[in-house]
């Protein structure tokens, strides 16, 4: 396969990987939205049920933390597909990130650290895309270093300093 084709499959493989995870948040969420309906109608005994704030700073964490793995995910996946400078950066975060995620995560993790550090990887990323010149030094453009040595002029004998 080129390194484009890998590209490629490594976006969706980011896209999947977030959106199954997204999924999960939201049946997670839905889940505890149906416990906090739940225990809403349960008459007060001797085991009064969690407040309603509970509930809802418990949903609000599981979205937080959820949202914390997977916008990394989103985030590299539409780096690689547009082709942005800053993908692979991306890319190894969300791939760190995913890791954790076994089994789906892991997959993600282990194929993009395998491309982006691979040969294909390093010729799609790290090659530069344009080739500035050297920055002045001081505001004085130094010459190049081929014309400075040929007027490089050696000295048979070293001079005396005595």
């Amino acid at each position: 396969m080129t390194p484009e084709e890998h590209n490629k499959y490594l976006g969706f493989a980011h896209l999947a990987y977030a959106a199954f995870y997204s999924l999960i948040m939201v049946a997670l969420l839905v889940m505890f939205g149906g416990m906090f309906l739940a225990f809403s109608r349960v008459p007060a005994g001797n085991n009064p049920p969690p407040p309603p704030v509970f509930f809802f700073i418990m949903w609000l964490f599981i979205a937080a933390m959820y949202a914390a793995f997977t916008i990394p995910s989103f985030i590299a996946a539409y780096a690689l597909l547009k082709r942005k400078r800053w993908a692979k950066i991306a890319s190894i975060v969300a791939a760190v990130i995913a890791a954790m995620f076994f089994p789906i995560g892991t997959a993600v993790c282990v194929y993009t650290l395998w491309f982006l550090f691979s040969e294909p990887g390093k010729l799609l990323y790290d090659t530069p895309t344009h080739s500035l010149p050297p920055p002045s030094l001081f505001g004085v453009n130094q010459e190049p270093i081929s014309q400075r040595e040929s007027q490089y002029d050696s000295h048979a004998t070293p001079p005396d300093w005595r």
